[in-house]
């Protein structure tokens, strides 16, 4: 609103209503406005603020390598809190310093602004730099170096953090997300809710699956030296529920006749529409559910969908006994596990 639109308003209000234009309120200076030693103390206090900041990014760094990512789950606690402790001083430091620039040092006189036609005229470039020039002047930050250089060192570190976390990504991944531990004689290991060293796994035999048992089993071996460092990213993947229905209930396709071994059947715990675990097991209706969306899938027909957002049914196991009588794996999975988009990308 103009000037003029501004009094003209006021007019026109006294005119209908009586009242008239009150204006601006009286600017009311601050203490840092008046008084030297204040304006310095508020500088400082942004200061100490942009300092903060990069000790938290520092500190961000520091527990990277300080805290490294292991196996257990109290290694990724302890990681994550501290990493995400340096990470929170950091901005929240940056942000709270900036907040006090503003509030206690920049100009807070309030005013009216004309509006006027938005071309791109050469007029309008020397306004839009007098703007900034002006803006540099009440921000005072030409006649502040303590605060531009605290400000400038923040924001120079600030983007460190995510280069490490960048780092983490690794090599590309190629066809290991199409691939598992699962292989031909492969033994099913009961999952303990963690990583089983090689001494405390538990194969499973046959006779051990009854009827309307679900069992939660991993791939024999997943503990051994040569998966250290990738055991838990390897579970994600080879996880599979373990079932046993009547076999005349199983209506399987005769290419498939031979994947299951006398009613038991085999297949991968991670839901096809977005990774989530496929862990509740229905016994009256073999229905698994996944609990994130509500896919559902028919255990008596290769675990098709019948019900949610899942667009293909949970991958098959290939399983039969070995000599022992032992429940192994005849091959890997045939098709990739997890969200139906690798299966689409694979190459």
């Amino acid at each position: 609103m103009t000037s003029k639109e501004h009094s003209g308003g006021g007019s026109q209000l006294e005119e209908l209503n009586g009242f008239t234009n009150p204006g601006l309120p009286e600017h009311k200076p601050r203490l840092s406005d008046a008084d030297p030693r204040a304006q310095k103390v508020a500088e400082r206090q942004v200061a100490l603020w942009f300092i903060a900041s990069m000790i938290g990014t520092i500190w961000f760094i520091v527990a990277y390598f300080l805290f490294p990512l292991e196996e257990s789950m109290q290694s990724i606690r302890i990681h994550t809190m501290a990493v995400g402790l340096g990470a929170a001083v950091a901005m929240f430091s940056l942000g709270a310093g900036a907040v006090l620039w503003a509030k206690n040092l920049m100009s807070d006189h309030e005013g009216i602004d004309e509006r006027h036609d938005i071309h791109g005229s050469e007029e309008d470039q020397a306004i839009a730099l007098e703007i900034l020039h002006q803006a540099k002047e009440e921000s005072g930050i030409a006649r502040r170096p303590l605060l531009r250089n605290t400000l400038i060192a923040a924001l120079a570190i600030a983007p460190l953090p995510a280069i490490l976390v960048f780092r983490d990504l690794g090599p590309l991944p190629g066809d290991a997300l199409f691939k598992t531990l699962w292989g031909e004689g492969v033994r099913l290991i009961r999952d303990p809710g963690g990583i089983p060293s090689p001494d405390s796994e538990r194969p499973i035999k046959a006779e051990e699956v009854t009827i309307g048992s679900a069992y939660h089993v991993l791939p024999s071996g997943i503990g051994d030296d040569s998966n250290e460092g990738k055991a838990l990213d390897e579970k994600a993947k080879a996880a599979v529920l373990l079932m046993r229905i009547d076999p005349k209930e199983l209506k399987e396709d005769p290419a498939r006749a031979n994947w299951s071994h006398d009613g038991i059947v085999a297949y991968s715990k991670i839901c096809t529409h977005v990774g989530c675990p496929v862990a509740l097991y229905e016994h009256q209706t073999h229905h698994l559910l996944c609990p994130c969306h509500q896919s559902t899938f028919d255990v008596t027909e290769h675990c098709k969908v019948i019900f949610g957002p899942a667009k293909r049914p949970l991958p098959q196991l290939p399983i039969t006994v070995d000599s022992e009588g032992y429940l192994v794996a005849q091959s890997d999975f045939p098709e990739p596990v997890g969200p139906t988009f690798w299966e689409i990308n694979h190459p």
